[in-house]
């Protein structure tokens, strides 16, 4: 396997991707949340978009074979393999400051809008938004009411990946989310490092 990189606990991190290579996103210890973003190299405000590719999926949870669209209904990412479980959320927007604020928090806590412009920063980028992320490892089960409730991962799978394919020269942006509060992030709401590789 390629070199491995580190997205630390409650951090950011980013990286450059050509198209053709994949981007494996491993979930190291089982139950922690990876937030992704992926823009186009060329032009950030071109990014990858929940919205977008459900009205081509034509379902809630990405699977193997899906094509990941952008708001410009292009490619821009392939999904080739889950070995996780196959549980993601594409519908619970980053949390942010005011997330945290809501739920009773006073004063800063780390979020995953944070996480993601401190690990474009290190690549000399500012994303011009904070689009939807697809939250890889994040179990939200719906009822047939509509209603939901977070919890971890129903059978968490320690080293699970997922193995994604750039279909044009990106930007792909990670946060291992840094919610403690509810308990997406393992029974105890323990936030740990996550891994990812990028390979030819």
């Amino acid at each position: 396997m390629q070199n491995l990189i580190e997205i630390p606990a409650r951090r950011g991190k980013a990286a450059f991707v050509a198209a053709g290579q994949t981007v494996t996103v491993i979930n190291t210890h089982g139950e922690q949340v990876v937030d992704t973003w992926a823009f186009n190299r060329a032009d950030l405000s071109e990014f990858m978009s929940n919205e977008h590719t459900r009205a081509h999926s034509l379902h809630l949870v990405p699977k193997p074979g899906d094509v990941l669209r952008t708001n410009q209904r292009r490619p821009i990412l392939t999904l080739m393999e889950d070995t996780s479980g196959g549980v993601h959320d594409t519908l619970i927007a980053a949390c942010d400051r005011y997330r945290y604020a809501f739920l009773g928090v006073e004063g800063h806590h780390d979020n995953c809008t944070d996480n993601l412009f401190a690990g474009m920063a290190e690549l000399g980028l500012t994303p011009p938004e904070v689009p939807s992320p697809l939250n890889l490892f994040m179990n939200i089960p719906w009822d047939a009411n509509g209603a939901l409730q977070f919890a971890a991962p129903p059978r968490p799978v320690p080293g699970g990946y997922v193995r994604l394919r750039a279909e044009m020269d990106l930007v792909i942006a990670f946060s291992a989310c840094p919610q403690d509060i509810l308990p997406i992030n393992g029974k105890a709401a323990k936030t740990v490092e996550a891994h990812f590789t990028i390979g030819a």
